[in-house]
């Protein structure tokens, strides 16, 4: 009996502009959940190239790749000589809740010819700041082994201007050849263990973080919002209809 006695003292009768603007952010908030949705399967697809690609054989570089690209997250392997004078030391890098530096050399395949940056592992920040840790590359020939990884684009730095000396605060590989004039490969090695003579380097590597979890949050968020203002413009739509008629009446 409640429902009867409901539709006949009422009707529904939205008016024009709550309905447009109901629409509006329906139509908004849908849009931005696809689009959430949209980015956590592109994210996907990365995570799965990132598996396949981890389970293939390294490639051999050479400093001659037309596609460096397409090596991302793949295994990989150089041979060249350690370029120490050009050593950077990335800073503010965290592990195991430990201030440090990332230690980044510059590896050239040959002298005068393309060079490609090797992420070679993490050292502690020394008792004072001033105090830059020494870690010094192997000499002479060298193999190294390890996964293609590119830096990331958008960073956050304080201050202005390159950095001109051996500290920066984010790995970016264009500024850094254009500071020390070297051919870049536009793709950083994260070097793998085991590395002899051992360097003391810390190389626990975590795999990307390609936040689909985040990006389905997201999602369901949108989404619900579209649903709260359908549901609201139903709820608020309905009015007394005029003399309280009854469905006896």
């Amino acid at each position: 009996m409640g429902l009867i006695s409901f539709f006949s003292t009422r009707r529904f009768a939205p008016t024009l502009w709550p309905t447009l603007g109901m629409a509006a952010f329906v139509a908004l908030t849908v849009s931005l959940g696809n689009w959430q949705r949209h980015r956590a399967v592109e994210k996907q697809a990365l995570a799965t190239a990132f598996d396949v690609a981890a389970k293939q054989e390294p490639v051999e570089l050479t400093g001659d790749e037309r596609d460096p690209a397409a090596l991302i997250y793949r295994p990989v392997r150089a041979n060249g000589r350690y370029d120490s004078a050009r050593q950077v030391l990335i800073d503010n890098r965290v592990h195991a809740g430990r201030p440090g530096f990332q230690v980044v050399t510059p590896l050239c395949f040959a002298p005068g010819r393309k060079c490609v940056l090797v992420d070679r592992g993490w050292v502690g920040q020394g008792s004072r700041r001033s105090d830059l840790p020494i870690a010094p590359p192997p000499e002479g020939a060298v193999t190294v082994t390890g996964r293609a990884t590119l830096p990331p684009r958008r960073y956050l730095e304080f201050g202005s201007g390159s950095p001109t000396g051996p500290l920066w605060q984010n790995l970016d590989i264009e500024r850094i050849a254009a500071a020390t004039s070297l051919d870049l490969s536009p793709i950083v090695i994260e070097q793998a263990n085991p590395v002899v003579p051992d360097d003391g380097l810390n190389r626990d590597w975590a795999p990307p973080e390609f936040g689909i979890d985040r990006h389905l949050s997201y999602m369901l968020q949108w989404y619900s919002f579209a649903a709260i203002a359908i549901v609201l413009w139903l709820t608020l739509n309905w009015r007394q209809r005029d003399g309280g008629a009854s469905i006896n009446r």
